[in-house]
């Protein structure tokens, strides 16, 4: 694989079950294929919706371990490792440029990867060789704040870091377990997915920050709002407009949107 250009985009992604890391599907399949397009990067920032923390964090670890934060799935799982290097001096690098926007910024010197990060890095670097840093993200500020969040770090893409949002366009697992068997996608899923995709493709972030109040079907399609916040990290590391690339776009099941983009 060749050394990634100077300029990344920022990605999103919607990370799927666990069981993507076992079972690559077609999303894994785009995973893959986009890292092969983008090359390898210097270092891989990934915002996880499974890192939650009351002011911004990143992971400062030299050897970060591998998290299997969840339950209930086969052993293959629990054995997969993903023994990608940190880089503390980024991370030091990150810290900076969020003070430098007037964040309240730390690191966190312990922290492994979690499966938002290492599950679809599995299928795009399955070497591990590329540092791997995560960022955590805070629920209770909004996606104003992670916009602003990613807009802090955007000098970074001109560095050969990939900043990575990890979340899901959906993410209501309620119906997912609830509708298992159900043909075809909820309407209100498609009716969330159809008003962020029309608004992303638009540069309209002032309509997309105010997602909950203004997208239909909002509180359904995401009643808690970790897994979406990962977008606007994504967007804001993308500046203030941005060409947006479908990397793969489809559902896993009734209601859970397995959207991917590049933001460029």
């Amino acid at each position: 694989m060749s050394i990634a250009p100077v300029r990344l985009p920022s990605l999103f992604i919607s990370h799927g079950s666990p069981m993507h890391a076992i079972q690559a599907g077609a999303a894994g399949e785009a995973w893959s294929a986009l890292a092969e397009r983008l090359g390898k990067p210097r270092a891989i920032l990934m915002a996880s919706a499974h890192w939650e923390t009351n002011i911004p964090m990143v992971t400062g670890a030299a050897e970060p371990e591998t998290i299997h934060d969840f339950g209930g799935f086969p052993d293959e799982l629990y054995r997969i490792q993903y023994p990608a290097p940190g880089d503390p001096a980024l991370a030091g690098q990150v810290q900076a440029l969020l003070r430098k926007a007037d964040m309240c910024a730390g690191i966190e010197p312990n922290r492994g990867l979690d499966h938002g990060a290492w599950s679809p890095l599995l299928h795009m670097y399955p070497d591990a060789d590329v540092p791997v840093l995560q960022l955590a993200i805070q629920p209770d500020r909004g996606a104003r704040h992670h916009l602003a969040m990613g807009r802090a770090l955007t000098a970074l893409r001109d560095e050969g870091v990939l900043i990575i949002g990890s979340g899901h366009m959906t993410h209501n697992l309620r119906d997912f377990f609830t509708q298992r068997g159900q043909s075809g996608v909820s309407a209100y899923a498609r009716e969330f997915h159809d008003w962020v995709d029309q608004r992303i493709r638009a540069n309209k972030a002032d309509e997309l920050v105010d997602w909950d109040v203004q997208a239909p079907s909002a509180s359904r399609a995401h009643p808690t709002p970790e897994h979406f916040l990962p977008l606007f990290v994504a967007l804001g590391a993308a500046g203030e407009y941005w060409e947006t690339e479908t990397v793969f776009a489809g559902f896993e099941g009734s209601s859970l949107a397995m959207d991917a983009y590049a933001f460029g």
